[in-house]
This record gives structure tokens, sequence and C-alpha cells, in this order.
């Protein structure tokens, strides 16, 4: 692996993490130099002895907007904003963003807030949510968007964790077929919270136009914004903050239950997230960026927000839907309208837009011409619906890329602009069904078995090529990734550094095979004891995902008296599918064994309306093996997952499950024990 050109770019930036990052940092606006681009400290006491850009200041902000009005782009498009559910388009230049972002700062400075205050967000998919982000990142305030939707104890829980000083909200957020009461849900989250911010500053929108009350501090986002202009109060200054300083706080799921909020700086982040927009999307100023995620998940803030706007490029802002807003061709009406170059979208997206358009007849009523490449991230991508999304657009590249909330860019890619220390252009890795590309420059991931205890302690054991176990990167992370978790330096230290000395534990499962592309499986809790082999759901979903009828899977563990736990598929079907279902379960089966082998011990796949997902794509296997282990919504066991997108589906996968005979026979309970394992032994 070492010697394709990606591979040895990403060597050296291991090697000489001074040069490879000082590079890109060089192309950032500082306030004040760093004194050094990465610090090792082996003495510190804290979880994390290493540090980015020490004793550097910068400004965020700045660096999106203000460094490219300076530099003459004002009147270049910065945020194409296209909302199919509010019927609404806008185009707002740099310019225009740099006098809105500096109101707004203006509006969040006039009630008392500063750098080291923190800001909540729950906002839609429109300008203003970019446009508070951003000022909030001009004064040195860190902000921590909630996804819009989230149910009221979502809310509170991060209003709880973060302490809002203030909270930018909107009246209501658009659906297909109905508006979200956004207001009210926040209304509900103050109401159960012991922290209450002063001040609520409310984004009224048309479709749901909310009263405001000022005993409860309610404020008008039009009303503030006029009251700074009147007064001429904009806040035409950048703070400039320490490198660590945070930008932004992001929640993700704990295992208590208890979201845990990954904490940003602004110098690391700004500094990596230029360095993947050119090297990962081989972008350039002045392109077009679709990104069709949502501004509550890290995708939305690196590649709707900060990414294309550290660049110089035009982001579309898009409300709306792969399919239903009108129709399955809508993600392609967008990359024409806007001559879009770079698209980010969701494997699940892309399942969608084929299970309605399986004939691609939609997007070929459009001119894709522009495109030079599409990302996928957010869950794994099936061959088939890579193959397939390669031909829609023309033979470009589709490239699988892996990463996290915590690590804030991908961790692994095919790069398409990649240059290498003297400037010349690296030839882009081969794609390869199945694999996430190769490991990102900056980071060292390795495959490790788990701990073996012995007298001493623990011991790690660094796997070979194609062998099957832990994903972990070495430390120290790259600039982008996350340090700490907020006010919870030792949740951060149990949840990722602590099983693997060392290394930080991603909670993922595969391989990276002898040619060094990573294979990301599942996630470590979503691995079989399947007769005593270790097998991921991932690797049977991927052969189910092959079918041709199939649009949508997911394998979940059932218990086995004998083999301790064996897989179980859950399969959703194209639309106009003629194929009869019982030859479909028979082919599926049969996929399986020759894929895979008769060692997986396959033979069961249920053919079902739904699955549950998240309003990102993700399926809800958790959710699921709660279903069969017996937790019913009637006996309030089973948990709706804050984040699920339809929550009528729940009851449509209990009856099936039911009607199945499936309840009672969750994997959990098939864990092999001591003496089933002493009976395969003797097998």
């Amino acid at each position: 692996m070492e010697n394709h050109p990606q591979a040895q770019v990403q060597q050296a930036s291991l090697q000489d993490p001074d040069q490879y990052w000082g590079h890109y940092a060089s192309l950032l606006h500082w306030d004040t130099p760093y004194s050094k681009v990465l610090t090792l400290d082996p003495a510190s006491s804290s979880p994390v002895s290493y540090t980015w850009f020490k004793d550097g200041r910068l400004n965020t902000c700045y660096n999106a907007i203000d460094r490219h009005v300076l530099a003459g782009r004002g009147k270049q498009v910065a945020v194409y904003y296209d909302s199919p559910l509010n019927k609404e388009k806008r185009q707002i230049t740099y310019l225009e963003l740099l006098d809105q972002v500096q109101t707004c700062a203006g509006v969040i400075a006039s009630h008392g807030i500063k750098k080291g205050d923190t800001v909540l967000i729950y906002m839609p998919m429109v300008p203003e949510a970019l446009i508070s982000m951003l000022a909030c990142a001009r004064l040195g305030v860190t902000h921590s968007v909630v996804f819009g939707g989230f149910a009221p104890l979502e809310i509170q829980k991060r209003i709880h964790d973060s302490k809002p000083k203030l909270i930018i909200g909107g009246s209501c957020g658009i659906e297909v077929n109905k508006t979200v009461p956004y207001k009210e849900m926040l209304d509900k989250a103050i109401d159960m919270s012991d922290h209450k911010p002063a001040h609520r500053i409310i984004f009224q929108r048309d479709a749901g136009r909310v009263s405001l009350d000022s005993s409860r501090g309610d404020l008008d986002w039009h009303d503030e914004m006029q009251r700074i202009r009147s007064a001429g109060k904009q806040f035409k200054e950048c703070v400039a903050v320490e490198s660590q300083h945070p930008l932004y706080i992001l929640y993700t799921s704990g295992t208590t239950g208890l979201p845990k909020g990954v904490v940003r700086d602004n110098g690391g982040h700004a500094t990596q997230t230029l360095a993947t927009m050119r090297n990962l999307f081989g972008a350039h100023p002045g392109d077009v960026v679709f990104c069709a995620s949502d501004v509550g998940w890290v995708v939305g803030h690196s590649f709707i927000c900060y990414g294309p706007l550290l660049l110089g490029c035009s982001t579309v802002l898009y409300e709306g839907k792969p399919v239903g807003t009108p129709d399955a061709g809508a993600f392609f009406r967008i990359i024409q309208e806007y001559k879009v170059s770079t698209w980010y979208t969701a494997p699940t997206a892309l399942r969608a837009i084929r299970r309605v358009d399986p004939e691609a007849t939609l997007s070929a009523q459009y001119d894709l011409r522009s495109l030079r490449g599409l990302y996928l991230a957010g869950e794994r991508s099936d061959t088939g619906t890579i193959a397939h999304f390669q031909k829609v657009i023309g033979g470009k590249p589709v490239v699988d890329n892996y990463w996290s909330t915590e690590s804030g860019s991908p961790i692994t890619g095919a790069c398409q602009g990649l240059v290498d220390d003297h400037g010349t252009k690296v030839p882009p890795i081969a794609i390869r069904l199945g694999s996430a590309g190769m490991a990102m420059p900056g980071y060292d991931i390795r495959v490790l078995a788990d701990p073996e205890e012995t007298s001493t302690g623990y011991r790690l054991k660094e796997l070979g090529p194609s062998t099957f176990g832990n994903i972990v990167i070495r430390l120290p992370l790259p600039p982008s990734a996350l340090t700490t978790l907020w006010y919870n330096a030792a949740g951060f230290q149990k949840s990722y550094l602590s099983r693997f000395p060392g290394y930080f534990d991603t909670g993922d499962a595969g391989i990276i095979d002898e040619d060094g592309y990573v294979h990301v499986m599942s996630r470590t809790d979503d691995i079989m004891q399947v007769a005593g082999h270790r097998l991921s759901t991932g690797s049977v979903e991927q052969i189910l995902a092959e079918h041709p009828a199939i649009s949508e899977c997911c394998v979940v563990p059932l218990s086995d008296k004998l083999k301790g736990q064996v897989p179980m598929g859950l399969v959703v079907l194209k639309f106009g599918v003629k194929e009869k279902e019982e030859d479909i379960v028979k082919e599926t089966v049969q996929m399986v064994r020759q894929n895979l082998g008769a060692i997986a011990n396959y033979n069961q796949t249920h053919i079902i309306r739904r699955l549950p997902k998240t309003r990102s794509g993700k399926i809800l296997r958790r959710t699921i093996r709660d279903i069969i282990a017996g937790k019913t919504l009637e006996n309030k066991q089973l948990v709706i997952p804050a984040t699920i997108e339809d929550p009528t589906v729940l009851n449509e996968l209990e009856e099936a499950i039911s009607n199945l005979g499936l309840v009672g026979n969750d994997g959990e309970a098939g864990k092999v024990d001591d003496t089933v394992k002493d009976l395969k032994a003797k097998l």
C-alpha cells in the first residue's frame, strides 16, 4: 500500500506532520502565528498529550467570509438556498453574507454574549441557521447546533449540558406533509430544564408562525436584526481566539443514553477542513458544493457550512428530500440548476432514489456534466448502489469515505485532488467496491484484536492484512479530531482511549486488505459469534444488497442453542419487483452461502415493508434488536429513538416481527457461554 502515491503522502503526513499541516495552515489568516504545528507533551496528565498550532490565534468566520470579500470575491454567490418544501429560492453573495453575519453577531453581542459563552441553535434548513453559526464564530462564542425536530427531552439534555446563555430557534420545520412545531418543542425543553437562558430569538416562518411571549424572553429574529441595523451596531470586527478555543459542540449518542458533547476547536478544524476540501474533493474556489445533509449533523457542519466557505466555494443549502419533493429527480435538478461540481450524500438517499427510479429515467433528464464526483458517508455503501450511480453520473468517481462526529473529517477516502510535497497532483486510487478507500493524510489506521489480559495488564495485538478486528487510530489524532468531551474529560478517556491505550477506539470493526484499502464492516457491538467465529453483520448485508430486487437490508443476530448466534436478514424490496418473494428468499440464502460460506449459517431472510431509520438515513439496528428481544411500545420498554424519521414504522415492525415468530429470539441472549464453547471444541 505504501507504493501508491496517496499512501506515500499519508505516510509523509505522519512522519512530518509539521510540514504537511503547516502547508494548509498557511493558507488561512492567523492573527497571531502559531509557535509550532504539533507539540507533544508526554508528561501531560491530560488524556491527549499533544497540541495543534500552539500559541496561534485566528477567527474561523474571518477565514470563511471576510478573507474572500477582501480578496475581491464579494459578488460571488456564497449560499444557494433551495427549498421545494417552502417553495423558496435565494442567492446570497459573500458580501451579503458578511452583512447578515455582522448584523446577527451584533444581535448576539447586544445580549451580553461574549467569547467563552455558548449559544444553542435549533433551526430548520434555512440560511439563518448558517448565519447564526458564523455569527457565533465571529464573536468567539461556541455554538451547539441541535438537529431540527429533536424531541423536547433530547433538546433539554443538550441545554443542560452546554448551558447556553442564548438560544436561536425557528418557529417550525417543514416536512412533506406536515410542519414540525420547533418553538413548541423548544418551550417544553426549557420548561424541563434547570438551566433557563434569558432570551430565545425565534426566526418566524410563514408555514408555521407562532406567538412570542416576552415574559419568557422570546424575541423576533427580524425585529432583532432590524434593531441592530437601525442602531448601526453590526459587529464588524472578528474576535481572534486561541487555536484550541472551541468553535462548536456537537452531540453524539452515548451508550448511557446521555449525549456526548464532541468539542471541535478553531485552528485544527479550519486547517483540516480546508485540506479535505482540496484533497478529497479536488475542489477549488468558485466551485459549487452540494452536500445533501443537515446542518445539525457533522457532515452539515463540515460540508454545508464551514468547508465550502473556508475554500471560497458556493454551497447549496437544500431543504427537501431525495424523493417526494417532487420526485426522485430532485437531487439531479439541483446539480443541473446550480452547476454542482461536488455532490455529497448518504447511501440511504441513493438507495431511496434507486428504489423509486430503478432505471434512472428521471436522472437522465438532467445535464450532469458539471459534476466531477459523488461522495458518500453515513452508512456502509453497498457495491450495487455505487456501480449503479457511477453509470448515472456518466462514469465520474463515486467515492465512499468513512468518518464520524468525533473525527470531524473523513478518515478514509479516495483523494481526487491530493498533491505531493512538490505540488504535483497525485493520481487517485482506483475505486474498490466494498471498501471506503485508503487512509486519509493524518490518520494512522490499524486493526487490533481484542485486548488480551496478562499478568501485567492488557496486551495489544495488531492483526495482519484482511484479518477482521477492531478499527483504531494511533495517537496523535489529526487536527480536526476531538481532544475531549464538553466538561467530561473522564468520559472521553473511558469512551475512546481506555480499551486500546495509545489508540483512539472508533467503535467500528473491519479489515485493511493487502493493498491498504479499509473495509468498515460494522459497529463492534454488531459482531456476531457464530459457532465460535466472529462475523460482522455488515459482511452479510453487503451480500444481500447485491440482489437486484433488494432496496435496503439489515442483518441482526438471533440466538441459537448450539451455534450461539446466527444471522437473520430483514429486507425491503424495490418498487415494482415482479419476482416471487419465496424465490427472492431462496436466492439470498444461496448468495450468502456462495459468497461467505456455510460458516455464516445463514438461512433466514424476511421481507418487510420498511426499516426504521434516522432522519440522516442510518438504519436503527439497535431498535430492531430491542423489538426482537420483546421490548414494545405498549410495555414502554421500547424507547423511541430521538432521531427516528418516522415513529409509525415501529408499530409496523412490531407486528411484522411478531407474525414472523421472532420475538424473544434476541441474539444478545445467544452469546456463547462456556458450555457451548466446550461443545464446539469437541465438534
